[in-house]
């Protein structure tokens, strides 16, 4: 099948290389012509896991092809997805600017049949205003098509090439038969795609987002629970997780999820409840919640050395909001950063991938360090705000040796409080009994 593919953001990318994966042939579109210009070259602008290889395959095949021009991929694609912005307004509202923008070009310039396919995160109506507007100037007959992704950064290849599901919000049943067929070799294996009206399938994602931000949420407030009554987040996690209505999944305390998702769908869905006059009290709890919860290793800290960080040397480990990204919004160690800083404290971090974004942001506020180990040279204390799988078994005879003052702030529980002991660590983590 032909497909064009609007915007090659973190979606787009994956969405297109993956669909030319099976065998269609693949035009991306975007404005940034020194970043088509790099991808033409088979350069990767994002980081993710096995994303590489599929993307110089498919050039290589020319399978997968990129484009600054509009024209280009309308000509090119029967089925049309719009993988755009939808950026976070100042009222919590998802920002469709761009995605009408490009609806308003595509009524202008189709002159034959095509489905065009809303693959961002948007709220719902959304279908029906993309309708309407490409509708004003339109020639011919076109179908608009939900069909929200579910892909998680760190391992967005096997979710889109393996799916648990696929969702398809449609009125039109010869879209639906497009869609259909072209996902069909995604599920081979059994797994439904599900068919519903438009309004469900964008509400689908929303609540799937905003539901898992509210479970690690709940378990975040367990573990701050368990510290003031000498309980241990672990074994609770363990007690819930083996319950088959719960699950084990999402149950890891920590210091606040972030990321391009949680933080933002959560807000536009309790935004989009204020339009219709309802009030989703649980969600509104879930984010004032999370933003405490970044914060919760500051106090610890501080209880530590004191509120004046001057002169202390902190070093920090991972940057990006979760492993297997280089993405940093929303990332907890941001925020924990600016508050050491405000302090007085002075930073060297280290992250496998995040490591060129945080420079672009923080400048020289920060050290950057070369490896995880270098972050550690005469350091009052190691921070953890990123569990990548290289934390997890340093050597901790060469951490003792390099640090000044053997203590870590684990916001991530990635280490044994009993083992941490024995190496002779200060070790403070998130709901267990910490080691002295």
């Amino acid at each position: 099948m032909k497909i064009a593919v609007i915007g090659t953001g973190y979606v787009g990318l994956v969405t297109g290389t993956c669909l030319a994966e099976t065998g269609n042939d693949v035009i991306c579109v975007d404005i940034d012509a020194e970043k088509v210009e790099k991808m033409k070259q088979g350069v990767v602008p994002i980081y993710e896991p096995h994303l590489d290889v599929l993307f110089e395959r498919n050039i290589k095949a020319g399978r997968l092809e990129f484009t600054t021009s509009l024209d280009e991929g309308l000509a090119h694609g029967d089925i049309i997805f719009l993988a755009l912005p939808t950026p976070e307004d100042e009222d919590g509202s998802a920002d469709l600017s761009y995605v009408l923008k490009v609806s308003e070009d595509i009524g202008k310039k189709i002159d034959n049949y095509k489905v065009i396919v809303d693959k961002s995160t948007v709220p719902v109506g959304t279908a029906e205003k993309v309708r309407a507007v490409i509708a004003q100037n339109a020639t011919t007959d076109f179908d608009v098509v939900s069909n929200p992704e579910f892909l998680r950064e760190g391992y967005a290849v096997d979710d889109f090439l393996k799916p648990e599901r696929i969702v398809i919000g449609s009125s039109s049943e010869r879209a639906t038969r497009l869609m259909q067929k072209l996902y069909s070799p995604f599920v081979r294996s059994g797994n439904p795609i599900i068919t519903m009206d438009e309004k469900s399938a964008e509400l689908t994602k929303y609540a799937a987002n905003s539901f898992l931000a509210t479970k690690i949420t709940f378990m975040n407030e367990i573990a701050n629970y368990c510290e003031k009554v000498g309980a241990d987040v672990d074994k609770v996690r363990v007690g819930m997780g083996t319950d088959s209505r719960i699950g084990k999944r999402f149950l890891f305390p920590g210091i606040g999820y972030g990321g391009s998702c949680f933080p933002k769908d959560v807000k536009a869905l309790l935004h989009a409840g204020t339009l219709v006059d309802y009030d989703f009290k649980i969600l509104d709890s879930v984010v004032e919640i999370n933003q405490i919860q970044k914060q919760i290793l500051i106090p610890k800290i501080t209880a530590h050395f004191g509120t004046d960080l001057s002169g202390k040397k902190i070093a920090i480990w991972g940057l990006s909001f979760k492993p297997e990204t280089d993405d940093i919004r929303e990332a907890p160690a941001i925020d924990i950063m600016n508050s050491l800083l405000d302090l007085g404290a002075e930073l060297t971090v280290f992250d496998p991938e995040a490591m060129p974004n945080i420079r672009k942001q923080f400048g020289d506020k920060l050290n950057y360090a070369n490896g995880m180990y270098d972050t550690l040279e005469g350091a009052d204390a190691l921070v953890i705000c990123t569990e990548w799988s290289i934390f997890r078994s340093p050597s901790f005879s060469r951490v003792k040796e390099l640090m000044k003052s053997h203590v870590i702030f684990d916001g991530r529980n990635i280490y044994q409080v009993d083992e941490m002991a024995n190496e002779g660590f200060k070790y403070v983590s998130i709901g267990r009994n910490q080691a002295n």
